[in-house]
């Protein structure tokens, strides 16, 4: 007998599971708690009824629901979505709860002087009267992407349950290290078996994305000479002020801060140093390729300005593309965006086609052969203590994905 639980139920159960990605580790998956709600799930989808359910070494989490009588040779449609959080922001003892939302602030933690203001947060007026989860304002809540995996098992559990609901073989995973880049790095197409597929990852209900930036990062290290500042004129090479001077000749608009849409940007993420040597990190983003091929230019510019300035080998820098727009990719398969605008609006929901700006899993997966336009979960202020994400979402996006991949 399949047990049939709400998307909610589920999500405050992986909400308890602390999944966060490690940036600095040099092991597959980052952390090895991942593994642990890819386990549990594995087996909730056994209970299910899927076929073939199996976490390889890299944490991923594969299945697939079998084929309805007469519907073994349809097209294949998949499902992902991934199980680690960001780790810009505690994940581990979320205390996740529920409360409507009559409007103005929320108090997320009256201790700790933690508040949800309504005047910084303008997308909870559309949330007045319905029932929201929210963290307890020390962590972030996880809905990116726990949300995406338990509105796919819901989903995959309902339609299991409903004899009714034809449906070609519908392969679903989780996967691992999407936060940290690593998302796609061991996706098995192979066992996976789709003919394309949609990743369930995005924000507000109702968003579908099938265009993201071009991607890069870029890591300037700055070699300075440090002198006694007494004895410093014409000797001392002050790397940290170097490094502020390369930042300096960036386009001081093109930054997050000041851009929005398909404008694309420079963004100094990482700057540590003293008068030895200064480290910065940014990611380069744009999501038109010419232009993005002009921002890398810039950067490489910069660095050989300043090298010319301060001597050959003051700044060197490392430089690579991580990922690519999946429009180019997703162009010849706009019937995948046709068939989610049609999925949602039975069941209820206005589609509106958005511009990711940032990455996604399917963007990856599109440019090595998978078509994987990307689907809302319903979430908002994802990776940080904001987050929050409205029950009648997480539950019409299930309506969204049953009518997806089945007919009945």
């Amino acid at each position: 007998m399949v047990i049939i639980m709400t998307a909610t139920e589920r999500f405050l159960d992986y909400v308890t599971f602390d999944t966060q990605s490690d940036p600095m580790s040099k092991t597959h998956p980052s952390s090895e708690k991942q593994k642990k709600l890819g386990a549990h799930i594995a087996d909730e989808w056994r209970e299910i009824g899927l076929s073939d359910v199996f976490q390889d070494e890299y944490g991923c989490v594969y299945g697939a629901l079998p084929a309805t009588e007469g519907m073994e040779g349809a097209k294949v449609t998949g499902l992902i979505a991934h199980m680690d959080t960001s780790p810009d922001m505690p994940g581990e003892n979320v205390k996740a709860h529920v409360v409507r939302y009559g409007g103005g602030d929320i108090v997320l933690n009256e201790e700790k002087g933690v508040v949800m203001r309504a005047a910084e947060f303008s997308h909870l007026e559309r949330y007045r009267g319905q029932e929201l989860i929210v963290t307890d304002g020390t962590t972030l809540l996880g809905a990116d992407d726990k949300a995406g995996a338990a509105e796919i098992t819901a989903a995959l559990a309902r339609i299991a349950g409903n004899p009714s609901l034809r449906h070609a073989r519908i392969p679903v995973c989780l996967t691992t290290d999407e936060e940290i880049g690593q998302g796609a790095d061991f996706f098995d197409q192979k066992r996976f078996a789709a003919d394309w597929a949609y990743t369930v990852d995005g924000g507000a209900l109702g968003e579908i994305e099938y265009e993201n930036f071009n991607a890069a990062s870029a890591r300037v290290t700055v070699h300075g000479v440090n002198i006694h500042p007494g004895e410093a004129k014409n000797k001392m090479k002050n790397a940290a002020r170097l490094a502020v001077e390369l930042v300096n000749l960036l386009p001081p608009a093109e930054t997050p801060e000041h851009t929005e849409g398909y404008e694309g940007f420079y963004h100094l993420s990482e700057m540590i140093g003293s008068e030895e040597k200064a480290v910065l990190g940014f990611i380069i983003r744009d999501h038109d390729l010419e232009k993005f091929e002009a921002r890398k230019k810039v950067m490489e510019r910069a660095v050989a300005y300043l090298n010319d300035k301060y001597g050959a080998g003051s700044f060197t820098l490392e430089m690579r593309d991580t990922y690519y727009n999946m429009r180019e990719k997703i162009l010849p398969h706009m019937h995948l965006i046709a068939r989610a605008k049609e999925a949602m609006r039975k069941a209820g929901v206005e589609p509106i086609c958005v511009p990711i700006r940032g990455g996604t899993d399917g963007a990856r997966l599109s440019w090595e052969g998978l078509p994987c336009p990307n689907l809302s979960t319903g979430g908002h202020n994802f990776h940080g203590r904001f987050e929050y994400i409205p029950v009648q979402s997480l539950e019409r996006m299930t309506d969204v994905l049953v009518h997806l991949v089945s007919e009945g």
